[in-house]
């Protein structure tokens, strides 16, 4: 094993031959989060998540960046990342205006991503922070309900980690240029020609993640699990738990909405109803799938006020 403060090959090949991140006082370790979109997802729909996985892996490939760990939830993304500052502040940045293009030209929604604040903390190779850092964003589908285990979470790094299996796909290099364009949205320069693309068309993370990093760092499975298993993710998990709050995921009730309006209403879309109905519509939602106030507001597109204000009389 190497000494943590060196980068490993694999993250070095990660980069696809760009320049090359070397162990000097600018590179450190960095917390990444957006903030929780109230009256909007990011991602709405299956293929939304697998372009967002896509464009990680594009944005590692043409920056400069290291990555320890992420996770792409319905209304916000986290990573745990090793770079200069400008580097990753670039990063972020460039997968937000990569997505947000995307997103427009799907959904006709301009500018979406210019109002998800972006908080970017640093921390520390020791005192158990690293491993904390990453435990709470491998839990975080874990918090929400949405699965037991990371390993269980396809969108993102949960799976990377102490996996003896072997994965199926293909290599980049075997597929030409036109249909990895179709495949991942983007071009192809700078993408190494040996990262393999999945069953689910998405680069696989296990291509770009510095797992070798990540398992030096926590030694073995075990004490992997201890850190993901007393995180405060896992404490919420708890929480959850026992007040017995939503288990489906946004996208289900997003992809029930339209036809619950029009079943109720003969009308598609939230927006198009009478506040009488949105009245009915949220207590429809709130019953039938056991949601949150902020889960509501997340798929109806609207503030948590609006909502809070419309079940006050429910």
């Amino acid at each position: 094993m190497f000494p943590l403060k060196i980068l490993t090959t694999f993250a070095k090949e990660a980069r696809g031959g760009r320049r090359k991140l070397e162990a000097n006082e600018m590179i450190k370790n960095y917390f990444v989060s957006t903030g929780h979109l109230e009256d909007g997802l990011w991602f709405r729909e299956r293929e939304d998540f697998v372009v967002g996985m896509n464009h990680v892996a594009v944005q590692v490939a043409e920056g400069n960046v290291v990555v320890l760990a992420f996770i792409l939830m319905s209304n916000h993304v986290h990573f745990a990342l090793k770079g200069e500052h400008e580097d990753v502040l670039d990063f972020i940045s460039g997968l937000k205006q990569r997505y947000s293009m995307y997103y427009s030209r799907k959904y006709g929604a301009t500018g979406f991503l210019r109002k998800n604040d972006l908080d970017i903390k640093e921390f520390q190779w020791c005192d158990e922070a690293p491993e904390r850092t990453i435990a709470y964003v491998q839990m975080n589908c874990v918090a929400a309900n949405i699965c037991a285990n990371p390993t269980q979470y396809p969108w993102g790094s949960g799976s990377c980690f102490f996996n003896e299996s072997t994965t199926s796909g293909r290599k980049v290099s075997s597929l030409s240029a036109r249909k990895i364009k179709h495949i991942i949205h983007s071009g192809v320069k700078g993408i190494p020609g040996h990262w393999i693309i999945g069953e689910e068309d998405y680069i696989l993370p296990q291509n770009y993640v510095d797992v070798e990093t990540v398992e030096h760092l926590f030694r073995k499975p075990s004490r992997m699990n201890y850190f993901l298993n007393t995180s405060s993710k896992a404490r919420k998990r708890l929480e959850i738990s026992e007040k017995q709050l939503p288990s489906f995921k946004d996208q289900v009730i997003l992809s029930a909405l339209p036809d619950l309006c029009m079943t109720l209403f003969q009308k598609r879309f939230f927006a198009e109803l009478s506040e009488e109905e949105k009245t009915e519509c949220a207590r429809q939602i709130r019953y039938r799938f056991s949601a949150s106030p902020n889960q509501i507001a997340r798929v109806c597109s609207v503030s948590y006020e609006e909502i809070a204000k419309i079940l006050d009389g429910v």
